[in-house]
């Protein structure tokens, strides 16, 4: 026996899927909702040719719409109602009364259809469905209102069977659709691999960039930290050096001030006694009485020999006292002008150039460390033969070469009582008494010797005033400027020589010892 839920299912429309409204009749015996129906048959109305949706039966004519009385009545019994859903997308031809959404589309009768509608027409082979679409009429040809099948490869347009027999396109080879679709995945998926690649390749130059610009900006913070580090210890250095200044001109006007307060009461005295003197005789010379004036004792010279002596020894202190010491005072002003040099090398150049030495170049009494920064001296001579780069005696030069910028090094001497520390060329003399550097005209030295500090350049020797008071040399080099400057790098550094040249050709730091150890750093 049938259930309710059967007998309540035989009262629903198969276009809405709702239950009746209006019921009406076609010929074919199967009913539907009048408005359904309606709208059902006005989209066959271009084709000519009504179909029953349900036993899909073809009627030449529109069918005329009889209301079925008997159902009607039976609706009436029924008290209830069904909520209409709402959808969104590409809605079932069909469902007119509560949509629902389309699952697939028939080309053949230009319908979208839900699942229970589809079912008719999925057991025909005419019936072409496709996936739903938002125009079923742009899957047709325009011209024979035929089904898009084929693909000419010569126009590239999609074609239907019509236009490949007698149309426009007759002759062209042709493709199914599938087919031409396949191939023209097979291009976009290459189209797509050279894509990803130049993306990949675009990627990578970005990262690139952006490492770029991080280590820019790094050794913009890096700079901007030294610049200001350095400009720190300027100051340090200004005001200290502003102290010693000041303090130097008090102590001597100090000093000064000592003298001539000594010197002023020396005089004063003296002035006291000359007054009295003036006194005593201005007294003589009113006197009246003849006799009284001879028996004074006699007045001689206005000073005495001790008292000429004593003013020998005024004068004397008086050309002593004079102006400030202003030659002490300029000498430790000269040290502002190593600062402002110190400044000048401390902008311009990044960091101490690395200096390694060069083993080929070393005299067999001079022994490179392992690290190539330390050259030490030998007594004894090592056995084996020298290299035709290799200088007579007590030198090597570094295996870098200086050709443009500027550049410096420091160089650290170590139980010398006797070295040289320099530039030459690589042009310069291995084998003679002239290969020392600053003995010819491809060389400039610095020389240490004991205490004291010597320049020297093509045989030309300097003594210079300044006294070794550290045991670390510094090399600054500006190559275009053609300046070779020595400094001693004590607190404040120290200037210690310039030489100017034209170079001519690329430098080498060179190092010659006649004991002890001498070591770059960088």
């Amino acid at each position: 026996m049938a259930s309710y839920t059967d007998l309540r299912a035989e009262l629903d429309c198969s276009i809405c899927l709702h239950t009746y409204t209006d019921p009406v009749m076609l010929r074919c015996g199967f009913n539907f909702c009048r408005v359904c129906i309606d709208r059902a048959l006005d989209t066959q109305d271009e084709s000519g040719v009504y179909t029953c949706p349900e036993c899909r039966e073809e009627f030449r004519e529109r069918s005329a719409l009889m209301r079925n009385l008997a159902l009607c009545k039976i609706m009436e019994n029924f008290l209830f109602h069904q909520p209409k859903v709402t959808v969104t997308g590409i809605l079932c031809t069909y469902c007119v009364d509560s949509p629902v959404p389309a699952v697939k589309s028939c080309l053949m009768c230009e319908a979208s259809l839900c699942e229970k509608h589809l079912r008719a027409h999925s057991k025909s082979s005419e019936h072409v469905l496709s996936d739903p679409s938002t125009s079923l009429e742009n899957r047709k040809c325009s011209v024979h209102k035929e089904i898009l099948e084929y693909y000419c490869t010569e126009d590239s347009a999609c074609i239907c069977v019509s236009c490949s027999l007698v149309g426009e396109h007759q002759g062209h080879r042709v493709e199914m659709l599938d087919e031409a679709s396949e191939k023209k995945k097979g291009k976009l998926r290459n189209i797509l691999q050279k894509l990803s690649t130049k993306r990949e390749e675009t990627e990578e130059r970005v990262q690139n960039l952006e490492e770029r610009w991080r280590k820019a900006q790094e050794k913009a913070s890096g700079e901007a930290e030294r610049v200001t580090a350095l400009f720190t210890d300027i100051r340090r250095r200004l005001d200290d050096l502003e102290k010693r200044v000041l303090s130097e001109i008090s102590r001597q006007e100090k000093e000064e001030s000592l003298s001539l307060s000594s010197l002023i009461q020396k005089l004063e005295i003296k002035k006291d006694e000359l007054s009295r003197r003036m006194r005593h005789i201005e007294e003589i010379c009113t006197m009246t009485d003849p006799l009284t004036v001879l028996q004074e004792p006699d007045t001689g010279d206005l000073c005495d020999p001790e008292e000429r002596g004593g003013d020998e020894d005024i004068n004397r202190c008086l050309h002593d006292v004079g102006d400030l010491d202003v030659a002490v005072i300029s000498d430790k002003l000269h040290t502002l002008c190593n600062i402002i040099t110190y400044i000048r090398f401390g902008i311009y150049m990044e960091g101490p150039a690395d200096i390694l030495l060069d083993v080929n170049t070393a005299a067999n009494n001079i022994l490179v460390s392992d690290d190539l920064k330390a050259a030490t001296w030998k007594h004894e001579y090592r056995n084996g033969p020298k290299t035709a780069d290799g200088f007579q005696n007590n030198q090597v030069m570094s295996s870098r070469r200086f050709s443009s910028g500027q550049h410096y090094w420091d160089v650290e001497i170590s139980r010398s009582v006797m070295c040289r520390v320099g530039m030459c060329y690589p042009s310069i003399d291995r084998w003679t008494r002239d290969s020392y550097i600053g003995e010819n005209n491809k060389s400039w030295s610095l020389m240490r010797y004991s205490s004291q500090y010597l320049v020297m350049h093509d045989l030309k020797m300097m003594q210079l005033s300044d006294k070794v008071s550290s045991d670390t040399v510094r090399i600054c080099l500006d190559y275009e400027a053609g300046q070779l400057s020595f400094y001693e790098l004590c607190d404040p550094i120290r200037h210690l020589h310039t030489f100017t040249a034209t170079f001519t050709e690329p430098l080498h730091a060179a190092l010659w010892l006649n004991n002890g150890c001498l070591t770059t750093k960088t």
